[in-house]
């Protein structure tokens, strides 16, 4: 069954967006499921941002060329997949600029930073003022890396979609997820982007949000 767009919305063709809506994603790119998103994202004309895991960047540098010429943002999420709170500053500000450097030589400059688990500390603010790098959480999780459906997934963040919303899912499997495969995320993006444009809301990166 495919995934719809809250009952209660009625979508109006006419309505201009009033504010926008990012939608995130997390641990990739992966060569499987980050191609899917990006198709998904451009039959809907729908740009996001990508928290990558550098070295998987580096691995796929073709998914990071289409992506930026998609016109989607690319951020930084980590080189190693490690909370802060479990690494010492200098462990941490030399996997920072490693992550940095390895993007650079895709071609891309960094603005915003999204921890693993979005845990910071004294450190990560320290380094992301450093670096000049924004740090960049989300107000609302769909938890797609439990394995839920879309449906699911649909119904836990609909309701809060509101102008200036981040909304984090994955587009890769990383450390603790509990799922095998990324197919109920490629469902569930055409239910939000049809939900948050019902209710005059605009998909669009973190760098262009507008509240």
């Amino acid at each position: 069954m495919a995934v719809s767009a809250s009952p209660t919305v009625a979508r109006d063709p006419d309505s201009q967006a009033v504010g926008s809506c990012a939608l995130t994603f997390d641990d990739g790119p992966d060569p499987v499921w980050t191609p899917r998103l990006l198709a998904c994202l451009d039959e809907q004309g729908a740009r996001a941002t990508f928290f990558v895991m550098a070295g998987r960047a580096a691995a796929h540098p073709w998914l990071i060329a289409r992506m930026r010429a998609q016109g989607h943002e690319i951020a930084l999420h980590c080189v190693r997949h490690i909370r802060h709170t479990e690494i010492d500053e200098r462990t941490l500000r030399h996997d920072t600029r490693s992550g940095l450097r390895l993007l650079e030589r895709l071609g891309v400059r960094v603005r915003h930073w999204r921890p693993p688990w979005g845990v910071t500390t004294a450190a990560s603010r320290s380094i992301a003022a450093e670096l000049g790098l924004e740090l960049v959480r989300w107000d609302l999780d769909t938890h797609d890396w439990s394995g839920d459906s879309a449906d699911a997934m649909h119904a836990r963040v609909a309701s809060g979609m509101r102008a200036g919303s981040v909304v984090l899912m994955h587009d890769g499997l990383g450390p603790g997820a509990t799922r095998s495969d990324c197919r109920e995320t490629v469902r569930l993006v055409p239910a939000l982007l049809a939900t948050l444009r019902a209710v005059g809301l605009r998909p669009a990166p973190v760098r262009d949000l507008r509240p």
